[in-house]
């Protein structure tokens, strides 16, 4: 999950003189405000993601992950459910928490798990200081997970951190 196209967008600026437009209630046409553009291009991403190969679609996930998880103010704790053949079944976020931490509960994880019938999943925490770098509690809760997820025959693919634009993969960083 290497590749990443995202931070070529990162110097885009909206242009006044090249207008998105959406559609209201009464069908007619109006100019999109920002947060409308990204909730569009979220659910766009969702559909392109639930259901792709997501192993072999590195930069769709990442983009979808920080367009979730990028601008949170709070971080959130998500599980993107995989079937055998490594598919996107869902993303479920699960716990949200405060500003510099979240509680994890593994009983939840591993429930969830079941419900949705999977066979691997890619943990996902955002940061909301926009630093990517996982701390020594997050190693912890990761080998914890693993450990309660294996018990079930749950596969953990990998523990991303969103530090705003930002990646970090434990599993790319030999800590999985």
């Amino acid at each position: 999950m290497s590749h990443d196209l995202f931070p070529s967008l990162i110097s885009f600026e909206f242009s006044a003189s090249v207008p998105l437009f959406v559609r209201d209630a009464a069908g007619e046409h109006r100019p999109a405000e920002a947060d409308q553009v990204l909730l569009a291009a979220q659910r766009l991403l969702a559909r392109r993601v639930r259901g792709s190969a997501a192993l072999s679609s590195p930069a769709l996930v990442r983009d979808f992950l920080r367009l979730r998880h990028g601008a949170l103010e709070c971080e959130v704790f998500a599980a993107v459910h995989l079937d055998s053949q490594n598919r996107v079944l869902d993303y479920v976020e699960m716990f949200r928490g405060t500003v510099a931490q979240t509680r994890v509960y593994p009983r939840e994880v591993v429930k969830d798990a079941l419900a949705r019938n999977s066979a691997a999943l890619l943990l996902v925490h955002g940061h909301p200081s926009g630093l990517a770098e996982p701390s020594l509690a997050d190693q912890a809760l990761t080998q914890n997970l693993r450990t309660a997820l294996s018990l079930v025959d749950v596969r953990v693919l990998d523990h991303l951190i969103v530090g705003g634009s930002v990646i970090y993969s434990m599993a790319e960083h030999g800590l999985m």
